[in-house]
């Protein structure tokens, strides 16, 4: 890709409101011109969920989900979102309600309608961004600063402080504008949005020409620095990218903390330490760098932090962050032998204690933005493999299967014996008084997974995810349009249909997860001499034609995981796990006088598959028996001698662990004692 910066004025003639001049860049994360990207991302539209679990998801994203988090952020009574816009821009009188990064909610909000849009084309959804973006435009200075906290005060106050609070969101809040913008533009052609979110990166450029250190580093929890990337991708000028690689340059060039990853340099750093989300689109934001310049430093670099994460401190379900509150044991930047206070923070390699996990649903989604990153710069099928575990088990979770109520953090364990009460509610709200960062995030979540679903590259196609679905897009010398037809993640066999296919050879690349073995694969009904390694794709090259069948088995059996002896809360514990799906066990299936302390799992089980409805959602549950030990007798003891009696074997269902709480308040474990 050629790195010739162009003006604003070349770039005027490449926009249009039909359409755009560069090929496939309606994209979610768009690396099709990225020179350092291995793969690229499909059209917004080009995948339409037919049948199976995310076709279900989907339709309660578009029935429930959307409309219900559109009303919350735009009536005043419940979140003063929309509202602080309107006071911004004059329209509404009033005070500046709600947490800093309220801004950013609302952005979220809107990109979820954005994505609904590329999928359904919904006029009404048109016609609602339209509104909102008159809105935001009104609010926004024009100097292209856009915070409603700080214009609102400035026009109470006079007071024009900037990027002055290293607490503010400020910078997150833009990050989130670009990121909706672009894919506002993707999905409608218009840009409206996009030029707002031009002029406040415009400004974020002046303002940290001449800003301090100290100012330069007010800026936690980097979502800009992906926005700041989808901006140079969508307008190809330069200066957009060089101010990520400046961003990244200064982290850590003044005294910072363990918290915000900045006490020491990023390409220094040795440890993912402090708080998950931050750290996540950190990650997030630097490989979308490695994409466009092929930084070699920086790629070494998220290596170490993943290998970090995957091996020593994410959890079974892809969960990340594992500590409420903690200490950043290594000091500060100037004073070593000093602690600092970290948050919904990594800890120490290890530390993944289940009933206070903390495990924010944010994180969890950065989680997965980072390993599809990951994924389109190297081709690896282990950062799909992450994608899949994470939004399956740790991001779900986070919604109730009706796809009105929500969760902050998403505990392995819960249990009303518990003797303290945590900040968190672990019983799903419809809006988050203390901070209801998470639905949004949630929502356009669920609402992009299809974009997750396949890659392209100069071969073919990459089948990440698999899901009941209509796929067409256009291929090197033509057009490519299938069909897919799966009860993934229930079921392994997927069976792809072609209905369209170019003159010229073109390679098929499928998944095979690294949780199978024994995949098998047929094409037109005949085995094909293909080498299907867990954790890798397995390509298949043909010249294909319409009709041509390809079916492809992932068996499932019932697994039981054992974690690392160094973590202490699971030793000797086990967690069930079939397919991507982890599961758990809750109290509502246990008898009454029962609790989660009283089952162990033998190594040896019976445990077998088992549809189940919840909430009209069809899910899939396991049965079989599990052994009932002696917990009743625990009053007023700390320890007490094992007994000796033979466990006795009681009948158990366990469920998948995104749907727990949905049957009611209860409690709930992921992992269980083994008894070999």
């Amino acid at each position: 890709m050629k790195t010739t910066k162009l003006t604003i004025a070349m770039l005027a003639s490449c926009f249009t409101l039909e359409g755009t001049a560069f090929a496939q860049d309606k994209a979610l994360v768009n690396t099709s011109q990225s020179q350092f990207a291995k793969l690229h991302g499909t059209d917004m539209n080009a995948v339409t969920w037919t049948q199976g679990f995310w076709a279900d998801r989907f339709k309660v994203c578009r029935e429930t989900m959307v409309p219900q988090l559109w009303k919350t952020y735009t009536d005043p009574d419940i979140s003063h979102s929309f509202r602080n816009f309107e006071i911004a821009a004059g329209l509404q009188p009033g005070n500046f309600k709600g947490p800093s990064f309220h801004d950013g909610d609302f952005y979220k909000t809107f990109e979820a309608v954005a994505s609904l849009y590329a999928a359904t084309k919904d006029p009404k959804l048109d016609e609602l961004m339209d509104n909102a973006i008159s809105v935001i435009a009104k609010a926004q200075r024009e100097d292209g600063y856009i915070y409603t906290k700080a214009i609102i005060e400035q026009k109470q106050k006079g007071d024009a402080k900037m990027f002055a609070d290293r607490l503010s969101f400020e910078a997150y809040n833009f990050g989130h504008l670009m990121t909706a913008a672009c894919v506002h533009y993707r999905a409608t052609g218009k840009t409206t949005l996009l030029d707002v979110a031009k002029k406040a990166a415009d400004f974020l450029i002046g303002f940290y020409d001449s800003a301090t250190p100290e100012q330069s580093r007010n800026a936690i929890c980097p979502s800009h620095y992906m926005g700041l990337s989808e901006l140079y991708r969508t307008t190809h000028d330069r200066k957009y990218l060089t101010l990520v690689q400046h961003l990244i340059a200064i982290k850590g060039a003044s005294e910072g903390t363990d918290d915000n990853q900045d006490r020491i340099p990023f390409l220094k750093q040795t440890k993912v330490m402090g708080h998950a989300v931050r750290a996540n689109y950190l990650y997030a934001g630097v490989a979308d760098v490695y994409a466009e310049t092929g930084d070699k430093a920086l790629l070494v670099q998220l290596n170490t932090m993943w290998d970090d994460v995957t091996q020593h401190k994410m959890y079974v379900t892809g969960g990340c962050g594992a500590l409420y509150d903690g200490v950043s044991p290594d000091g500060t930047s100037y004073k070593p032998d000093e602690v600092q206070k970290i948050h919904q923070a990594y800890g120490r390699d290890y530390q993944l204690p289940n009933f206070t996990a903390h495990n924010e649903t944010c994180a969890n989604i950065g989680n997965v933005l980072w390993n599809w990153r990951m994924l389109q710069i190297t081709g690896d099928a282990k950062y799909a493999d992450i994608v899949e575990l994470a939004l399956y088990n740790s991001v779900l979770s986070g919604i109730n299967l009706k796809g009105d109520k929500f969760l902050y953090t998403n505990p392995l364990a819960y249990s009303d014996a518990m003797p303290f009460k945590q900040r968190w509610e672990k019983d799903r709200q419809a809006y988050i008084s203390k901070s209801n960062c998470c639905p949004p995030n949630t929502v356009r979540t669920v609402a992009e997974v299809s974009q997750y679903a396949y890659s392209l590259s100069a071969a073919g196609v990459f089948f990440n995810l698999y899901g009941g679905n209509e796929f067409h897009t256009k291929v090197k010398n033509g057009s490519l349009k299938l069909t897919q037809t799966t009860d993934y993640p229930w079921e392994g066999k997927i069976t792809v249909t072609l209905q369209e296919a170019p003159k010229e050879a073109l390679s098929l690349f499928f998944r095979v997860p690294g949780w199978c073995s024994d995949a098998k694969l047929l094409v037109n009904g005949k085995p094909r001499s293909v080498t299907l390694t867990p954790g890798a794709y397995a390509e298949i090259k043909s010249t294909w034609k319409a009709g041509d069948k390809i079916e492809l088995t992932l068996p499932m059996p019932v697994k039981l995981i054992e974690s690392n002896p160094l973590v202490e809360e699971t030793r000797n514990q086990v967690a069930v796990k079939r397919g991507p799906v982890v599961y758990c066990l809750e109290s509502i299936d246990l008898p009454k006088d029962k609790t989660i302390f009283d089952i162990a799992i033998p190594a040896k089980n019976n445990l077998k598959p088992s549809p189940l409805t919840i909430e009209n959602s069809p899910v899939m549950s396991l049965q079989g028996d599990v052994l009932l030990i002696d917990n009743s007798d625990w009053s007023k003891k700390l320890y007490r001698e094992v007994s000796t009696d033979a466990p006795k074997t009681i009948p158990v269902r366990l469920v998948p662990y995104y749907a727990w709480g949905n049957r009611g308040h209860g409690d709930m474990s992921v992992w269980m004692p083994l008894v070999r």
